[in-house]
């Protein structure tokens, strides 16, 4: 499962990461496509109107050791988990790092999560 988090448009059939700026959304390729222009190798971007695309946002949503966590990437078998909660005896308990404030993150092993989904709003 590819770990999906974030801005996503659907344009003309095909869905893109996207970027909203106001009444413009950039779609994101990771190949050349037409009218797309290369930003680096795997990375293309087109400016569209917002009113051409479908907007979505993704989370993608996990549960580890009996609390639920934000996916926020991944990296050879690890996910990048964020406590969806936020609460600080929880993250002590579990030895997370603290991101920021009310912010816990830390590496889980991908077979030790349950529960991996997406949610879109």
């Amino acid at each position: 499962m590819s770990i999906r988090h974030g801005f996503y448009a659907t344009w003309h059939g095909t869905e893109y990461e996207a970027s909203p700026d106001g009444s413009q959304v950039r779609l994101y390729s990771l190949s050349q496509s037409d009218g797309f222009t290369p930003v680096t190798p795997d990375r293309h971007v087109k400016v569209v109107h917002a009113d051409d695309v479908d907007l979505t946002y993704v989370n993608t949503y996990c549960t580890w050791r009996g609390e639920k966590f934000v996916v926020l990437g991944e990296h050879k078998g690890w996910l990048r988990v964020e406590h969806a909660d936020g609460q600080a005896p929880v993250a002590e308990r579990l030895g997370l790092e603290t991101f920021d404030r009310g912010v816990y993150q830390t590496w889980a092993k991908e077979t030790e999560v349950e529960d991996l989904h997406e949610e879109t709003a």
